[in-house]
C-alpha cells in the first residue's frame, strides 16, 4: 500500500476504514467524547465503544441520529462515501515502518469484523439448535 493510499485520499473509503472507523473519526471531527456521544443519543458509552470497534452497529434510527449529530450522511458512515470527512492532510514522509504496521492493523480489523459476524451467525445457530431440542 503507497503512502499516499494511507494518508489523503481515500482515507475513510470502504476498503480502507470500517463502520466503526468512520465513526470514531466523524466524533473525534465533531469533538465529542464516547460518553458525550453517547448522552447526546440517549445511549450508554459502552455501545458507543462497540460501534467504534466494528462489535456491532447501530440501528436504522440511531444512525440517521448519529450521520445528523456529527454532520455526515449515513451513506458515508456506513461505505465511505458521500458527504463526509477528507481525511488528514498529506504529509511528506512517514517514519520508517509506519506504513506497514497501519497497513497490518487495517488487515486485522477487518478479519475481526469477520470473525464476530462469523461468531454471531454460530451463536445464532446455536441457540436455534439449542431451541428445537429443548
Amino acid at each position: 500500500m503507497t503512502q499516499e493510499a494511507i494518508l489523503g485520499a481515500g482515507w475513510f473509503d470502504e476498503d480502507t476504514a470500517t463502520f466503526g472507523d468512520r465513526l470514531a473519526g466523524a466524533r473525534d471531527a465533531a469533538g465529542l467524547s464516547q460518553a458525550e456521544l453517547a448522552r447526546r443519543l440517549g445511549t450508554k458509552t459502552k455501545t458507543i465503544k462497540g460501534w467504534e470497534n466494528d462489535q456491532n452497529e447501530p440501528r436504522a434510527n440511531k444512525l440517521q441520529m448519529v450521520a445528523g449529530l456529527l454532520n455526515v450522511s449515513i451513506m458515508w458512515l456506513l461505505t465511505g462515501q458521500g458527504e463526509g470527512l477528507d481525511g488528514p492532510e498529506m504529509v511528506e514522509s512517514l517514519p520508517t515502518g509506519l506504513e506497514d504496521m497501519l497497513t497490518e492493523m487495517r488487515k486485522l480489523r477487518a478479519e475481526q469484523a469477520q470473525i464476530a459476524e462469523k461468531m454471531g451467525r454460530l451463536e445464532k445457530r446455536l441457540r436455534g439448535a439449542l431451541a428445537e431440542t429443548s
